[in-house]
């Protein structure tokens, strides 16, 4: 009793140090620090049965990125020829999570064997010789030809289609063991319900609350008092994927049958707004969405984005028309029920000549957002990529149960209605 640690490593039977830390083990503190196989929890291990996916479909926080740099790290230690496929939803999402996070490659590396990165290449390189090229899912095209024998895919259900995935799949048939792990929260999208059910597949399903001894005591008591005992808590909490709401007017299934990369030449675009009544800690969001419409004859409508926030009325106005010359969008929409002559008497403070156009709530959220569902199951609304908190909103609520307001689902309903139901003019032709 009283050694330190190094002193109870040194103290380990060489069989069983190797058990416990790993065939690469050393016996100096240093090592020991970035031997994962000490720190890791279990569930953040790779699975020890037979499989050729490893799902961990876990709440935020579990430490998904960290489990899935340090299995990569153990595939590129332990062969000098592994060629390595990093892919996740975007460009900017490999770089900043993947290998340059907090819990990404790079910084969890240690010394003797941190990779070389080169981010023009797309590269990461390690003293043996291992490599690993990174890949942006919204980009497939980028897969088609690359073959790999280990793949870390991130936040698959977040990716658009399954073109990506498909050539993952294609492309992994180097060396004789090609494996694959994906980490994510879960969503009920096609593309992961085919993964869980794919032969091969082994999946770890784990809670925000596992991590809890290395996450923010702030963070926690936060998401415990908005989201614990929620649906959407048992999604981004607990880890679950979670079937189709009865009642809701939308599907993730709906949504994603429709859903582009780029939307089109639109010829008009609004950004709608929903606007809070108050602003505080436990205030709604004002909703803020935008949304376009081509020239076909019947037209289709993009929803293009998601600025939703929770600000001061001088904070949203100021976002709503930087946004709005951003994407040369035609005008504003907003709902003026609670704010009345304030909401556009903001907006100009802002900007006194923005194009500007006052909503009344005649009817109740249930009516207005029906005709709007009732587009996307014709198939006339898509999704420009995901918007994932919006689609969350718009698949979970309940209209004659729920009291809580949609702000997002409301503003994307405001904005489609003045698109494909109201009668506005006739702007120019653009692209984005």
């Amino acid at each position: 009793m009283g050694e330190s640690l190094a002193e109870q490593i040194a103290m380990l039977p060489e069989a069983e140090a190797r058990r416990v830390l790993g065939p690469d083990f050393k016996r100096d503190p240093t090592s020991l620090y970035y031997n994962w196989r000490f720190w890791g929890r279990p569930e953040q291990l790779a699975p020890k049965t037979p499989w050729g996916t490893w799902l961990i479909q876990a709440g935020r926080g579990f430490g998904k990125t960290r489990a899935g740099a340090e299995w990569v790290r153990e595939r590129a230690r332990a062969n000098p020829e592994e060629l390595i496929g990093l892919v996740g939803r975007t460009a900017a999402d490999v770089r900043d999570v993947m290998v340059e996070g907090v819990a990404g490659i790079l910084k969890t590396s240690p010394p003797d064997f941190r990779p070389v990165y080169e981010p023009s290449k797309r590269r990461l390189t390690w003293p043996n010789g291992a490599q690993a090229s990174t890949f942006s899912a919204d980009e497939a095209n980028q897969l088609r030809g690359p073959q790999h024998s280990t793949v870390w895919a991130d936040e698959l259900a977040a990716w658009v289609g399954v073109e990506a995935w498909d050539n993952i799949t294609f492309g992994l048939r180097m060396g004789q063991d090609p494996r694959v792990i994906v980490t994510t929260t879960p969503r009920p999208t096609p593309l992961i319900r085919s993964v869980v059910a794919e032969a091969g597949t082994i999946i770890t399903r784990g809670s925000t609350y596992d991590n809890r001894a290395n996450l923010a005591k702030r963070f926690i008591q936060k998401i415990i008092t908005k989201y614990a005992g929620t649906r959407l808590g048992r999604q981004e909490i607990d880890g679950e994927i979670l079937d189709d709401v009865p009642g809701a007017l939308w599907t993730y299934a709906m949504l994603e049958k429709n859903r582009v990369h780029t939307a089109p030449v639109l010829r008009r675009i609004v950004i709608a707004i929903d606007p809070a009544v108050s602003y505080g800690p436990d205030s709604d969001e004002t909703g803020m969405i935008a949304a376009g419409i081509d020239s076909q004859n019947p037209p289709h409508a993009y929803v293009l984005g998601d600025h939703s926030r929770r600000s001061k009325p001088e904070g949203w106005a100021a976002e709503a028309v930087a946004w709005m010359k951003s994407i040369k969008a035609d005008r504003i929409v907003a709902e003026v029920n609670n704010g009345g002559d304030l909401v556009e008497s903001v907006i100009r403070t802002v900007d006194v000549n923005t194009p500007y156009r006052s909503v009344h709530a005649s009817k109740g959220k249930h009516t207005r957002a029906e005709p709007i569902s009732a587009l996307y199951e014709q198939g006339r609304v898509h999704h420009v990529v995901i918007h994932r908190e919006l689609e969350d909103q718009m698949t979970t609520w309940q209209p004659l149960v729920d009291k809580k307001s949609p702000d997002r689902l409301d503003a994307a309903v405001w904005a489609l209605t003045d698109l494909m139901l109201g009668t506005g003019a006739e702007p120019r032709v653009r692209t984005l």
